[in-house]
């Protein structure tokens, strides 16, 4: 079909993956550069239209990055061997931008693991426990700082604003030292430039930088990081000489910051910056880039009054109130970069009303100064959709993947100089009428159940206090219980007994005499290890989303729409197109085969209706609170279902309520609302004496407890140790917490293992602010990414630990 042609066929298909993961361009490949290189140095510079790309995915169309880094880490690899896969996939992104004519083309948005890292690496702010003497950041100290390594643990990742990304965040004190310690911006430059391809640098703003850092651990918590500027602005300096000095005529930084909430004080920090960077800035054109939400009225005057700067960039699909303020005021001779391609969903654009929008725009900002751009980087979307070829034909017609939305870009752009592609708007405008009136889109019945959802709160009819005694007299638990998570290593032999069942080349008895020896082993490792509440493993899973998705209607799947979470790990979020129901029990069979091996009480394990949600490509022809109750009402069904099979404790994971929380203030207690809501209706319907857990990842969970507590689990285990404890603050200032909580005592996104002491050292920690008949003992997330060498020391340690403690408290009374 028209519409879905791809600018990546001719470039990322001739590419081949020798045995030590290097992708080496073929010599049609370089026949290609030459061509691309001839074709846009002899454009007339009105035929490249004025269009930009925020950002791209980094970990290739079939995840060639992710495998490269994880072949570097377990040393089958060299340094040279994945900087290779890494220039490859650079030279085809910025190639892939070049060919469908896009003027401002992006570079240094590659990242080895995370661009705030980066930003962190170009400052040399690395905390002294890493050890680095100075001098050019190598992949050593830099993947330290990532991931931890044997002897000292990683820095803390946390989400990046409302999205599934997570960032390393920095650690910053008064006496941190700055130097530039890495020219990654720079070389990137040249790298680029060496092919015929002029990019515009992109650089982490110098505010955004400090506001999304931390104090050190031993710094007061009161420390003011916007003290740092003065520290930092010089080396800002120093790289934007560099880059001038290189031929830079554009740069790009990112400020997403100012999208938030900000007060005064903070806003200043913007003025005071770019005015001490505008000599250094002199010569060059500067865009400051925003994305995810709203700007709202007084950061945009603060923006929009900054005379160093050129273009404003503008994220007009979450940030509609935006387009406002600029009819309303826009400074003349500026650029205005126009957000208008979704750069976090996956649902073809509506170009007629986006070429509207742009056309008012001209008018505002004149022709010369309007550039179509992406509302964010395509980061957060799936790579290409020629990659597809087994996607029903239907619903492929209604998406658009990273590379199709370049493609996007491009058209709109074409348009609004006098050269728009009829068939190309034609074929977009028939894919969106197809979308709306396909009968596989709606489902009465769900609709129908959903509305009657409003006249109830759904909460469970006896109070938390007086379940937990109930479940306490069933269960007979210790104190300090332990339990994991939930899921356990998906070691290479798993992956393939699911790839061969999928692929149809083992039976289904073969599938699930394999299944059974997995859930079999783990059962029997962790009686072993003797941990209290046992979980299977969830060996049948292949993605805690995706698992779900494909067993409810109204979702889709992809074979490779990954994006990338955080370093090399990528997810492959369901799309959710239509209205969503349970036609059957989804994991009924495995949960009583679990516990039918065991007398110790065994987790059903589920995905919550907001994780789903939050972790999919949702819908956007009805708003995102509706398709979550649609998938509450599923899940409820399949809580009461387990209930019945005779499980007495259920998880139902909220691993990403926090994320989905709207970026402005005025808009987070109706997200909170629905959101637990949904959660609630879930298990509404259960005994007392069925105990409820839930969890939550990575976040910042202070400013929401009170609508944790409000989601009226009976257990909650939630991230704790990579944030320094930072969750357990909230009890230290007070809140009352009275159901059960597992904060996590060791982070499991390091191969580090942690000791004995260390661990015992953490639930001390917890025993200080949290009741002793409250407190869970767990690791911080689910075990599967982890090797068992990793797995079984760290679990016996965390065994040892609450064993210990229990002794330590019984000796106490």
């Amino acid at each position: 079909m028209h519409y879905l042609r791809s600018t990546t066929t001719p470039r990322l298909a001739i590419y081949s993956i020798n045995k030590r993961l290097s992708l080496r361009p073929l010599p049609s490949l370089h026949l290609f550069f030459i061509a691309t290189t001839l074709r846009r140095t002899s454009q007339s510079p009105q035929s490249i239209m004025a269009s930009h790309i925020v950002g791209y995915p980094r970990m290739g169309p079939k995840r060639e990055l992710k495998f490269a880094l994880e072949s570097f880490w377990d040393g089958k690899s060299s340094a040279d061997d994945l900087q290779k896969v890494s220039s490859d996939l650079r030279a085809s992104i910025w190639k892939q931008m070049a060919d469908a004519g896009i003027k401002y083309i992006p570079s240094n948005t590659f990242s080895h693991y995370d661009q705030m890292l980066d930003a962190t690496a170009m400052l040399g702010a690395v905390p002294p426990r890493y050890g680095w003497t100075g001098g050019e950041i190598e992949f050593g100290t830099y993947f330290s700082m990532a991931r931890g390594n044997a002897s000292v643990p990683a820095m803390e990742m946390t989400k990046w604003f409302d999205t599934n990304y997570h960032y390393i965040v920095p650690e910053l004190g008064p006496d941190t030292k700055f130097t530039c310690a890495s020219h990654k911006a720079v070389n990137e430059y040249k790298e680029a430039k060496a092919l015929g391809v002029d990019t515009v640098p992109v650089l982490i703003g110098p505010v955004s930088y400090l506001l999304l850092s931390k104090p050190a651990k031993g710094v007061e918590k009161t420390f003011s990081l916007l003290s740092l500027l003065d520290k930092i602005i010089p080396v800002y300096k120093e790289v934007v000489t560099e880059l001038k000095a290189a031929g830079a005529s554009w740069i790009q930084f990112d400020e997403p910051t100012l999208v938030l909430d900000l007060e005064s004080h903070k806003l200043e920090a913007f003025t005071k910056t770019y005015s001490e960077l505008e000599s250094s800035l002199s010569g060059l054109n500067v865009l400051i880039e925003t994305y995810f939400a709203d700007v709202p009225a007084d950061a945009y005057k603060t923006l929009t009054s900054l005379k160093a700067v050129t273009g404003f960039g503008f994220d007009l699909v979450r940030g509609t109130k935006t387009l406002d303020l600029i009819k309303g005021e826009f400074p003349s001779g500026k650029y205005l970069f126009a957000g208008v391609i979704d750069g976090r969903n996956i649902w073809a654009d509506n170009l007629a009303e986006s070429l509207s929008t742009l056309q008012t725009l001209e008018g505002i900002v004149g022709k010369d100064k309007l550039v179509v751009s992406t509302s964010c980087s395509l980061l957060h979307t799936a790579v290409d959709l020629v990659n597809e070829p087994k996607l029903d034909k239907e619903i492929k017609s209604w998406l658009a993947f990273a590379a199709q939305k370049v493609v996007e870009v491009n058209a709109l752009a074409q348009a609004l100089a006098g050269q728009k592609d009829e068939a190309f708007f034609s074929d977009n405008a028939a894919a969106l009428a197809s979308r709306k009136s396909s009968p596989r889109v709606t489902n009465d019945a769900v609709q129908k159940a959903a509305a009657a959802l409003k006249g109830s709160d759904h909460r469970r009819a006896t109070n938390v206090g007086a379940r937990l005694d109930a479940q306490q007299k069933k269960l007979n638990l210790p104190i300090l219980p332990t339990t994991t998570i939930g899921s356990f290593p998906q070691t290479m032999e798993l992956r393939k007994v699911r790839r061969e069942y999928k692929a149809k080349k083992v039976s289904e008895d073969e599938y699930v005499k394999a299944i059974k020896e997995e859930i079999s082993k783990v059962v029997k490792l962790q009686e072993e290890l003797d941990i209290d509440v046992l979980v299977h493993g969830e060996p049948e899973r292949n993605d805690m989303v995706e698992y779900f998705g494909e067993q409810l209607s109204g979702f889709a799947f992809t074979a490779n729409g990954w994006v990338q979470s955080y370093g090399s790990r990528c997810v492959k979020p369901p799309i959710i197109y239509g209205d969503v129901s349970r036609p059957k029990a989804m994991t009924v069979f495995w949960s009583s085969m679990a516990q039918s091996m065991t007398k110790r009480p065994m987790k059903g394990m589920l995905t919550g209706p907001v994780c789903i949600l939050n972790w999919s490509f949702v819908r956007n022809d009805q708003p995102r609170f509706e398709t979550c109750y649609q998938i509450a009402l599923a899940i409820k069904d399949e809580v009461e279902d387990l209930e019945k099979a005779g499980i007495n404790i259920i998880q139902i994971d909220e691993a990403a309520l926090r994320e989905g929380l709207p970026l402005r203030k005025s808009e987070q207690a109706f997200y909170l609302e629905w959101a637990v809501h949904s959660f609630r209706i879930t298990n509404c319907g259960v005994q007392d004496t069925t105990q409820i857990h839930t969890h939550m990842c990575y976040s910042n969970f202070n400013d929401i407890i009170h609508s944790i507590i409000d989601m009226d689990a009976d257990v909650i285990t939630i991230e704790n140790s990579r944030s320094d404890e930072k969750l357990l603050s909230v009890f230290r200032e007070g809140v009352k917490y009275g159901a059960g909580i597992g904060p996590g005592v060791y982070d499991i996104h390091s191969p580090r293992i942690p000791s004995l002491e260390e661990i015992a050292d953490r639930i001390n920690k917890m025993l200080a602010v949290l009741e002793t008949n409250i407190l869970w003992v767990n690791p911080d997330c689910g075990l599967k990414t982890r090797k068992y060498a990793e797995v079984k020391p760290a679990l016996s340690h965390m065994v040892e630990a609450a064993k210990l403690l229990r002794t330590q408290l019984a000796s106490a009374k």
